[in-house]
């Protein structure tokens, strides 16, 4: 799960405030990773003014219909990542992945893939011979002040609850939805679930009342309360709701994610996800020294067979005041 953007803009984020019951759009944005490689996702997070979902704070998109194709190569070589946990759901396709903590994994549809960084780990991402490179969702979970220090480790959950109900049925990938609860490791309230409607379903999925939630349509079109979604746009629920109520005439796929609003400051940028300038200099000079105490080298890789880091921007990355909570840079 990777944010290789050739010349990455930090995301300069305030604590989440708790907006209240709202809904609002937020576009996806093509973006290409790592400039001439070619390959495209469509990013929904983080956005100028939402920075993140609960702990949630990145969401892409990979090999969508709408998304530009170039027939490049999607293998991601090993590259770091601190102060986050990465989800890979996968749709479908397979993905070969290798980390500095000695796993080595195929990553099918219908499993949790989960990878806890702590202050630092290093992974690759290559696709499997004769399967397709498929398509899904990538996302971060921003760890907490008091977990940045965890050990680094590798989750895969072949076997995930399930909430349904008529005309419905949500597969939980972390966190807890309607008294369902995921085995993942979370360290922070949050939820994360893949939503399929039956055609004619109106179904009203409970909600965690503290949480805000966000809905991204990934198949099909979906009814959010009134407000109607195709696949694209992320939308953002806000806080105290109980329960939406989700109807498709269709049927439709839909991800959800929601959490605590997130309590902390964070300063992202390229693969870390740090507190403050010095925590992203220290772990990028760590990566581009190949301080195999902090970043083990990769199972299957040499140790040359590496992403190097991009340059930082020439200012201090820091926290900005702004009424909405966060920005770009």
């Amino acid at each position: 799960m990777s944010d290789l953007e050739a010349d990455p803009t930090e995301a300069l984020c305030e604590p989440s405030p708790s907006p209240g019951a709202i809904t609002e759009l937020y576009p996806a944005r093509e973006v290409p990773l790592g400039g001439v490689r070619g390959v495209y996702v469509e990013r929904t997070l983080p956005q100028r003014d939402l920075p993140t979902v609960g702990a949630w704070c990145f969401l892409d998109r990979f090999g969508s219909p709408t998304v530009t194709t170039t027939g490049a190569s999607p293998d991601i070589l090993p590259h770091p990542h601190i102060g986050l946990q990465t989800v890979t759901w996968p749709f479908d396709g397979r993905i070969r992945h290798r980390d500095s903590v000695g796993s080595d994994v195929e990553i099918e549809p219908g499993q949790l893939n989960l990878m806890t960084s702590g202050r630092g780990i290093a992974h690759s991402e290559f696709g499997v011979p004769g399967a397709n490179a498929g398509n899904g969702l990538q996302l971060w979970i921003a760890l907490p002040g008091s977990a940045t220090g965890v050990e680094p480790h590798f989750e895969q959950h072949r076997e995930l609850p399930v909430y349904a109900e008529p005309g419905l049925r949500a597969t939980v990938l972390i966190g807890s939805l309607g008294g369902v609860t995921s085995p993942a490791q979370a360290y922070t309230p949050i939820v994360g679930a893949d939503v399929v409607l039956d055609p004619g379903a109106r179904v009203r999925l409970p909600l965690e009342r503290a949480f805000e939630h966000a809905v991204l349509v990934v198949d099909g079109t979906v009814t959010v309360d009134d407000t109607e979604l195709g696949p694209g746009p992320l939308l953002y629920l806000g806080t105290d709701r109980t329960e939406v109520l989700l109807s498709s005439t269709e049927g439709a796929h839909v991800a959800l994610i929601g959490g605590e609003p997130f309590g902390e400051e964070l300063v992202m940028w390229w693969n870390f996800v740090g507190r403050s300038h010095d925590e992203i200099v220290a772990a990028r000079e760590a990566w581009e020294a190949r301080d195999t105490g902090r970043f083990p080298d990769v199972l299957g890789h040499p140790p040359d067979e590496r992403i190097p880091a991009p340059p930082l921007p020439p200012l201090r990355l820091k926290p900005r005041k702004r009424a909405t909570g966060c920005g770009h840079g």
